[in-house]
């Protein structure tokens, strides 16, 4: 059931065309992924635990690398260019503490603009409007390990803003929020306009925040389209693991 290739009107902020992967072991992970995302779109990734998800987000910034063509904003993800399209593909992980890793917050948050070489001054102005975005400003100087797991994973987000990223891509965000910071969450993630790939198997949180959804298992994209139609095809979500909120 794999819908047909979604045109932009304005061009890909990604596009994926027939990528696959396989692991040193043999374990076959991306099998022929094609997948387009345009200027503003929220797109979610859903599917069973070991269906490719997060296979398939480590190659958009060129952590894994497979056969296949990606281009970012235009851009194809080759060595030469690998510098640039980690600047432009802003990865969050599932687990803020692989991701946050200095003594403070403006440590953490700075810690990709200063690795581009900006300014003081520049690296300053990062800082401050990443943390507005997300709204943690009064956290700057802030013990970073001293942080609950919601507000440890805003910063995790204001660490990749502050590249200034064409696309943010995200693991598992909701996972380990207790209810109130699940909705914070939400809430911050909605009035985002950035592009945003997102995998999870918070399926509520899919038919709150994501117009378009796509599926994928064994390695493969088995559906992608409207998330209301595809959250109303029970046969489809039950073929593949999932389950209606």
């Amino acid at each position: 059931m794999v819908e047909e290739v979604v045109r932009c009107e304005e061009g890909d902020v990604v596009r994926i065309e027939n990528l696959s992967f396989s692991y040193p072991d043999g374990h076959v992970a991306l099998r022929e992924v094609s997948l387009n995302l345009c200027q503003g779109e929220k797109v979610a990734l859903v599917g069973p635990n070991g269906a490719g998800k997060s296979t398939l987000m480590l190659h958009l910034n060129g952590i894994l690398q497979g056969e296949g063509e990606i281009r970012i904003a235009g851009l194809p993800l080759t060595k030469e260019n690998l510098p640039r399209i980690r600047a432009m593909v802003g990865l969050v992980f599932q687990n803020p503490d692989d991701q946050l890793f200095s003594p403070t917050v403006f440590e953490d948050v700075a810690f990709g603009p200063l690795h581009m070489g900006l300014p003081e001054e520049e690296v300053h102005a990062r800082v401050d409007e990443a943390l507005k975005l997300v709204h943690m400003s009064a956290y700057r100087d802030r013990l970073s390990h001293h942080l609950s797991m919601g507000e440890k994973k805003r910063i995790a987000i204001a660490t990749v803003l502050s590249m200034r990223p064409q696309i943010l891509v995200l693991d598992e965000p909701s996972a380990g929020l207790d209810p109130r910071a699940r909705r914070s969450l939400i809430r911050l993630l909605k009035e985002m306009s950035i592009t945003m790939l997102v995998s999870t198997h918070d399926m509520a949180m899919v038919r709150e925040l994501f117009p378009r959804m796509v599926i994928m298992d064994e390695g493969r994209i088995v559906a992608d389209g409207p998330t209301r139609r595809l959250l109303a095809d029970i046969a489809l979500l039950e073929a593949h693991g999932l389950e209606a909120p």
